[in-house]
């Protein structure tokens, strides 16, 4: 939380002011504002108070303000040093007062991710699978269905070239199932670590999976490299075999729970993440989590509604989306309640949101997609992130030929926060940005289309958050900090 100092500086004009686009919140009994043009939340005294609250029906010229605070037992001085303190912070600001949007990163913005597609194949038949299912927009057909050793390591050259002065970069596994292809896997891994030792630079992997393939080889070796998992799972038994489904129908959970269990007991260098994707029936999110996170042993688990377009069987609709707020809500109040006793907790959708918060972020784009991450496919083309993979109509170059930057600038264009009309008087921007390129390409054609469907339900999640930060911002502000230690490490 960010605390108001006094400056000893005087103002050269006498304009008029008016408020800020501020979302007001209150925490804990006390009042607080989220300032979109800074990304920055501030708790109200009376005295900031007092000002919002003059300025709440019409702008006021400098004398006028400072006489009504005056008139309020203000003496003059405190009251001009106050006016010019919410100035700085950008709370209230003059009659030409223009925000700022976020800058676009420069067309040379050095890469720091890649998510290597080793393979285009899966053994599950996911009914909801945005790669296959049917509002795929991947075109596989014809090209390599696994990813070549050369392909890889061309790649990992590729990412310590274009990570510039980076000190670490990353690289994700990523498919169809990427255990399908893990002799690979592991052979890039050696590389990688040996490549980015001579290049002096550090690196990390990570890799999403079903589950269905780990064996104690493969977990030994995740453990031993320390690459961190995420697995795609959808809850207890009746869940996961709704959607989540062999070629045959037959459901996957009976096979992957136990390789789970052991995945979680040895694999202990790195966290063990769940990644929940919600869809019609299976929107219990407490059950969901209690049974990840007790049951299985899960570390985090996350959430996210189907990707979808409008008419799909399994997307969900407005009343179970409401109903899915309320239980991110009520396993939000768990999440804060571990805070502030210095616990994790587990629910990553409220982690990554007060992490948001405390680095005070105001994004240009909504992810790092095609800027400091690329997507690789088994041919070796390029793009925004994985999942573009083998979409023809969105590919951004190849590893042998490099970035397309007119490709490149063009899609960074259309999804920068500037174009998305819809989101300019919207206080939840700065972390929104607009939403998912993804989501935007398969609900409304354009990767730079504003995701309009989620804009209220991301406002209320938004808000939901901001007050769990106002409480430990109160009580344990030092747990906030963990968070811009994070920062610092990344």
């Amino acid at each position: 939380m960010n605390v108001l100092h006094r400056r000893d500086t005087s103002l050269a004009v006498r304009p008029y002011y008016h408020r800020s686009e501020l979302h007001e919140f209150s925490a804990d009994g006390h009042e607080f504002i989220y300032v979109v043009a800074a990304g920055a939340i501030f708790a109200l005294d009376d005295a900031a108070s007092a000002v919002l609250e003059q300025l709440k029906n019409k702008p006021m010229e400098h004398a006028e303000l400072i006489a009504a605070l005056v008139q309020q037992g203000h003496s003059k001085k405190d009251a001009e040093d106050l006016i010019r303190e919410l100035l700085l912070v950008q709370v209230i600001v003059t009659e030409n007062f223009v925000p700022e949007k976020p800058e676009a990163p420069p067309s040379d913005f050095p890469l720091q991710a890649l998510v290597l597609n080793i393979t285009n194949q899966c053994n599950l038949a996911c009914t909801y699978c945005y790669e296959f299912g049917s509002d795929k927009i991947a075109t596989p057909q014809g090209k390599k269905k696994f990813m070549t050793l050369e392909t890889a390591k061309q790649s990992v050259d590729f990412l310590l070239e274009k990570s510039a002065q980076r000190k670490a970069v990353h690289i994700t596994f990523f498919g169809g199932e990427t255990l399908m292809n893990f002799r690979l896997l592991r052979d890039v891994v050696l590389f990688s670590e040996e490549r980015a030792a001579q290049s002096g630079k550090a690196i990390t992997f990570s890799l999403t999976t079903n589950a269905t393939l780990l064996s104690d080889e493969i977990i030994e070796f995740l453990s031993e490299h320390q690459v961190g998992v995420t697995v795609s799972i959808d809850g207890p038994s009746d869940l996961q075999n709704k959607n989540r489904v062999f070629k045959n129908g037959k459901g996957s959970y009976d096979v992957i729970a136990p390789r789970l269990r052991k995945l979680i007991e040895k694999h202990k260098s790195r966290a063990i993440t769940a990644r929940v994707t919600l869809t019609d029936g299976v929107t219990d999110v407490t059950r969901i989590y209690r049974h990840l996170k007790d049951d299985i042993g899960f570390h985090e688990i996350g959430f996210a509604p189907v990707t979808s377009s409008e008419k799909q069987s399994y997307s969900i609709n407005d009343t179970d989306m409401g109903d899915v707020l309320q239980e991110f809500r009520n396993l939000a109040k768990e999440w804060l309640s571990f805070a502030l006793r210095n616990q994790m907790h587990g629910f990553s959708n409220v982690s990554e949101t007060i992490g948001e918060l405390t680095k005070g972020i105001n994004k240009s784009h909504p992810c790092g997609a095609g800027l400091g991450l690329l997507g690789v496919s088994p041919s070796g083309d390029l793009s925004p992130c994985h999942r573009f993979t083998d979409a023809d109509s969105h590919t951004l170059g190849n590893i042998n030929t490099g970035i397309d930057s007119e490709k490149r600038s063009d899609f960074l264009s259309r999804g920068h926060i500037g174009t998305k009309y819809d989101c300019h008087t919207c206080w939840a921007r700065p972390l929104c940005a607009g939403g998912c390129h993804h989501e935007a390409f398969v609900r409304y054609g354009d990767t730079g289309h504003a995701n309009l469907h989620y804009c209220d339900w991301i406002r209320e999640w938004t808000d939901a958050c901001l007050k769990i930060y106002g409480v430990l911002a109160l009580k344990n502000p030092g747990f906030l900090e963990k968070f811009s230690e994070r920062k610092a490490l990344s």
